[in-house]
């Protein structure tokens, strides 16, 4: 596969055949660190205040490659292992997490469903489209009703014939309301309660019978867009049951959710750094007392806290990703980088603000949006308190 990216007029071709390779990997995580400064960066106000990120760095994204990274190569991604993975989102997150989102869709939980048990037609079918950008897949889980106790899924899929009619609403839906397709979590059978009754499906987005809500006016994270999606008698071809096999569908959301919830802790590794670095900067910029402030022995405290914060969610995440990449169950050790690394970038960000003073309130410093953006890393792909629920949970199982 070949890699593009064009920064500042600047064409680079990198052949990327083994990403695991070190040199190849080092040069890919260069070049991506290289656009989060000189393109990315320069444009968080725009996106910021126009909700909505800039068709030609959409356009770049796409020629680098950006929303097929974790696809496998036959299917026409880059094939990132998990480790590589977590690296990206890491230099990724030291921009507005607005840009991650438009592409983190399509390489963890819009395409992961099917890359983990999709059968080989789904594949074939879908996956090319993702790694392109042609398509962008959205997740849909969550309900009016249904968040955190996920096997609880009200949405209902009724076979009749050769296909499935789906009823029902998703809300909070990611990157819906410019989505190709969804992947739709539904109670294939009404009899079983809990999460052996639950399917899920590819379902194309220009199928009749589904509509979209408007667009969420969120505390944060403008340019990333969710929305509600309803479901009203939309028929939908047997077939598309990813897999082939009706009531394995929360099993796989729980595979999604895994993986999911190493990418956004690491992504909270990555924005901790830009928020540490623009605290670090401010800090020695500013003087008071005669002195910069970086020099007073309380700022020194909140930068030495925040800094050994993040180093410790940094080698969590990389840990756990490499155990994932040996095939190791990590679903504990997800969930405890999830509950680290999401509550440290909260208390770095905190941090952040109290040392810029004053101006950590006000806009024109990245501080106080990055502020409001990384309050839902504690929230989606799972709370903070369904996190420690399910440590502790496997914990208790693991001893007995």
């Amino acid at each position: 596969m070949v890699f593009c990216s064009t920064v500042r007029n600047t064409v680079i071709l990198v052949r990327i055949k083994v990403i695991r390779d070190t040199e190849m990997l080092n040069q890919f995580l260069h070049s991506i660190s290289k656009f989060v400064r000189e393109r990315l960066v320069p444009a968080e106000n725009e996106v910021a205040e126009n909700d909505a990120i800039p068709d030609d760095i959409v356009q770049e994204m796409k020629e680098m490659g950006l929303f097929g990274m974790t696809i496998p190569e036959e299917y026409g991604g880059l094939g990132l292992t998990m480790e590589e993975e977590v690296l990206v989102a890491m230099e990724l997150g030291r921009t507005s997490p607005a840009f991650r989102s438009l592409i983190g869709t399509n390489n963890g939980i819009g395409s992961a469903a099917i890359v983990f048990d999709g059968t080989e037609k789904q594949k074939l079918t879908y996956l090319p489209k993702y790694a392109s950008g042609e398509l962008i897949g959205s997740f849909c889980l969550t309900e009016p009703d249904v968040g955190s106790d996920a096997g609880a899924v009200k949405t209902s899929a009724i076979k009749k014939g050769d296909e499935y009619i789906i009823n029902g609403t998703k809300r909070f839906i990611t990157n819906a309301p410019r989505a190709g397709t969804f992947t739709v979590m539904a109670r294939t059978d009404p009899s079983i309660k809990g999460a052996k009754g639950i399917s899920a499906f590819i379902v194309d987005a220009s199928t009749p019978g589904i509509t979209l809500g408007p667009k969420d006016k969120k505390m944060g994270q403008q340019g990333s867009h969710t929305c509600d999606v309803i479901f009203e008698d939309c028929h939908v071809p047997a077939e598309n049951i990813i897999g082939g096999v009706a009531g394995k569908g929360f099993i796989t959301s729980m595979k999604v959710l895994d993986k999911g919830r190493l990418h956004i802790s690491a992504l909270s590794v990555g924005i901790a750094e830009r928020l540490i670095n623009d605290a670090l900067r401010f800090a020695i910029d500013r003087t008071q007392f005669g002195k910069p402030i970086a020099e007073h022995q309380m700022i020194q405290v909140m930068l030495a806290d925040s800094k050994a914060e993040a180093y410790a969610a940094k080698c969590m995440v990389l840990d756990a990703a490499r155990q994932k990449d040996l095939g190791n169950k990590i679903t504990t050790e997800a969930s405890c980088c999830k509950l680290f690394a999401t509550e440290m970038v909260g208390r770095v960000a905190d941090k952040a603000v109290q040392i810029h003073g004053g101006a950590g309130y006000i806009s024109e410093y990245a501080v106080e949006r990055l502020y409001r953006d990384v309050r839902l890393f504690r929230l989606y792909e799972g709370t903070t308190q369904i996190q420690q629920m399910i440590i502790a949970r496997n914990m208790v199982k693991d001893f007995q």
